[in-house]
């Protein structure tokens, strides 16, 4: 079945939503984007999301013509459009048509788009045994160059990376920053576990500040797991007692190698495994807020349990 497509305010087909080849998203990578998760009939912290996306643009000095509020309707109109209840959802702002040169000054008018489809990150396998990555020699951009907050829509440092990843034949690759500290995987954050404690690298080391990296944290506080947010090396994941990866499209993954050394034992282990029931029941189940539902109830969508 052909997907609909929500471009600057029109649902059209998938096979007419075009961009420009003026546009400067696909001439310099100049925009921003949001990936968001649907369970249920509901958006999973979409609220969150969206104050994201619009930080990311105030960075960029990229001013949205939709404010938070329309910018969830359209959401929950694609959604609609397409009759999508658990689903993954692309939310895209560019600067827009422009001339050919790097002035961002030429673009008039910022376009839009939101596309929403299922996903599958990894094998069901994969999340029942674990899975291998590596350490790429790719650094990550420096802070101090571009604020890892800023979810722009140029992603080639984190594409060389997975590069590395590919040749090695493993799905995902870490990357260091500047310093040599553990940063984040080339599209999820990262966690070890240590002691019975969780450890996940910290806002100064460079990271994208993860929507699931948040409720992840928040879910282990809940349970009582003793948290840390710190500059970690890859002395701390070698001997890490367990690791994994959280992202929106990969939720919770869990790793059992890097660079070929086992992790811990080689299996899935008991904290991650907590953790990734946990959030699995927390995002389908409770995991929305009342503005959510309120959304859903607007536009005749699921809410859910």
């Amino acid at each position: 079945m052909s997907k609909t497509v929500w471009m600057d305010g029109r649902l059209v087909p998938m096979e007419q939503a075009a961009v420009s080849v003026f546009d400067h998203g696909l001439l310099y990578g100049d925009g921003v984007f949001e990936g968001l998760r649907q369970y249920n009939g509901r958006v999973f912290r979409m609220a969150d999301h969206l104050k994201r996306l619009y930080n990311s643009a105030k960075a960029i000095r990229l001013e949205i013509p939709l404010s938070q509020h329309d910018m969830g309707e359209a959401v929950a109109a694609t959604l609609q459009a397409n009759k999508l209840t658990d689903s993954y959802i692309r939310l895209l702002v560019t600067r827009g048509i422009g001339a050919l040169g790097i002035s961002p000054a030429t673009c008039s008018k910022p376009s839009i788009f939101i596309i929403a489809d299922s996903i599958k990150m990894y094998s069901e396998e994969t999340y029942r045994n674990g899975m291998a990555i590596i350490t790429a020699s790719t650094p990550r951009i420096a802070a101090a160059a571009l604020s890892p907050k800023i979810k722009s829509l140029n992603y080639l440092n984190n594409i060389m990376a997975k590069w590395e990843a590919i040749d090695a034949g493993v799905p995902e690759a870490v990357m260091l920053n500047p310093m040599g500290f553990i940063c984040e995987c080339t599209a999820d954050n990262i966690f070890i576990v240590r002691d019975g404690h969780l450890l996940t690298p910290a806002e100064e080391s460079g990271i994208l500040l993860g929507i699931t990296r948040e409720v992840v944290l928040e879910l282990a506080v809940a349970a009582g797991i003793p948290t840390r947010q710190s500059n970690l090396t890859r002395y701390d994941l070698y001997t890490a007692d367990e690791c994994f990866l959280t992202g929106t499209g990969a939720e919770v993954v869990p790793v059992t190698s890097v660079d070929k050394r086992m992790i811990g034992d080689g299996k899935v282990g008991p904290i991650t495994r907590q953790l990734t029931s946990t959030f699995h029941h927390y995002a389908r189940n409770i995991g929305n807020t009342a503005a959510h539902s309120a959304i859903a109830a607007r536009e005749k969508l699921p809410t859910g349990g």
